[in-house]
């Protein structure tokens, strides 16, 4: 089994967890493009809003893949 650095993370289970990349990619591009098209409106509100938005569903994305990978690489080693 080939490794993925410090993750432990081997090949099969990255190939299981690839699906969420592209939805992480596209969060990831709206939070940089919201960043740097509009950074601040005049409702601060809003603004926040709109940030929290996008990168708590991204955080969140990437926490439930690094846990899903973990779970399934102790299942394919037990």
């Amino acid at each position: 089994m080939v490794s993925l650095g410090a993750t432990g993370i081997d090949r099969e289970t990255f190939l299981d967890i690839v699906v969420n990349i592209i939805p992480m990619g596209i969060l990831a591009f709206f939070v940089v493009f919201f960043l740097l098209y509009m950074p601040w409106e005049e409702n601060l509100f809003l603004t926040a809003l709109s940030h929290f938005l996008t990168i708590f569903p991204l955080l969140m994305l990437i926490l439930v893949t690094y846990i899903s990978a973990r779970v399934i690489s102790r299942d394919q080693h037990a």
